[in-house]
């Protein structure tokens, strides 16, 4: 355990090294790199957990850790962030990704309604992400054409892509290694505790999958790359729903399953923590460090929530009508009174 926690630091500190070196080298902004270059990188984990499961017969497993992890990566990894140092949001998360995430996310869940992800809906999947990919490098050479770079000589090109490719390398390598690592021994502890498929993919997978995007974003907020902290839970939030369950649904066998439960909570609650991302990002363009602690403590809320209820604890009925009929509304309530605010406040 602690092996894999040291590597996955080494590897994210490499990689948000490399990314700084492409982003400067190539003159795009940060925002792009984190939400291409390190999201898919840091989603490598992901997709070898959901593929290995899904050919175990395990869909559960398959599912529900893309589902965990795209709630674990906005509640606790940018609550954490945020508590590091306030996240800086820029207006094209607002306008585009943050919409395409949510798209992405509604779109998941109407696929899922039938009870069964198969190669059609993968395709659809995978068409969604080439789309998004063609829009990252429109976006690109875009800002490079607007804003393009001061004139230097190009000395020591060769020496520069050597070692941005060696730092990619060893950066997504050392992430996969902590990654599995730590995934085997949290899993070993889940099944030995005899937690249901459900549950091993929602919390356990799903944490474990997503350290690495933990890890990254954690480092970059600590160095004040606060675009590339935002943009890697992003840019990772979509290439979990479009890439891993995408490709995972095409080259399977078999259809993925999607448990009635997952669709009566784990979807919606996806869905939910997406949506809640719009309000809380426009209202300033930011995440404040009390909007961080909001983002804990509802994913506190929601694992509370998974364990009770599946272990089948009285406390599971008192915590769910707490959140829908006092939590909710207020919360709703405070961000429909900030996104009027700043509505009026830009107009």
């Amino acid at each position: 355990m602690g092996l894999g926690l040291l590597l996955l630091i080494i590897g994210a500190e490499l990689l948000v090294r490399a990314a700084l070196r492409l982003a400067g080298r190539l003159h795009v902004r940060p925002l792009i790199i984190g939400l291409s270059l390190v999201a898919f990188g840091s989603t490598a984990p992901q997709l070898t957990v959901s593929l290995q499961a899904a050919y175990q017969g395990a869909p559960d497993v398959a599912v529900g850790s893309v589902i965990g992890s795209n709630i674990f990566n906005v509640l606790v990894i940018l609550g954490l962030a945020a508590l590091i140092i306030p996240l800086r949001v820029s207006r094209q998360l607002v306008r585009l990704d943050i919409p395409l995430m949510i798209l992405a996310s509604a779109l998941v869940y109407l696929l899922a309604l039938n009870g069964q992800l198969g190669r059609l809906e993968g395709a659809l999947l995978l068409l969604g992400l080439l789309a998004y990919l063609g829009m990252l490098w429109h976006q690109s050479r875009h800002y490079a054409r607007t804003y393009p770079a001061p004139s230097a000589a190009h000395t020591g090109a060769g020496r520069f892509w050597s070692g941005a490719l060696l730092l990619i390398v060893l950066g997504l390598g050392l992430l996969s290694l902590a990654g599995h690592l730590l995934l085997e021994a949290a899993v070993e502890v889940a099944t030995d505790l005899g937690l249901s498929e459900r549950i091993i993919g929602l919390t356990v997978v799903a944490v474990c999958t997503s350290l690495p995007e933990l890890a990254a974003a954690l480092i970059a907020a600590l160095r004040g790359e606060r675009e590339i902290a935002v943009g890697t839970v992003i840019g990772s939030n979509l290439f979990n729903l479009l890439a891993v369950l995408g490709l995972t649904a095409v080259v399977t066998p078999e259809p993925l399953s999607i448990s009635p439960n997952a669709l009566d909570f784990d979807l919606p609650v996806m869905l939910g923590v997406a949506a809640l991302c719009l309000p809380v990002f426009y209202s300033g363009y930011r995440v404040t460090r009390a909007e961080g602690l909001v983002f804990l403590c509802l994913y506190l809320a929601y694992g509370l929530h998974v364990v009770t209820f599946t272990t089948g604890m009285p406390l599971a009925g008192r915590l769910e009508r707490w959140m829908l009929f006092y939590v909710l509304p207020v919360l709703g309530i405070v961000l429909l009174y900030t996104t009027v605010r700043a509505w009026r406040r830009q107009h």
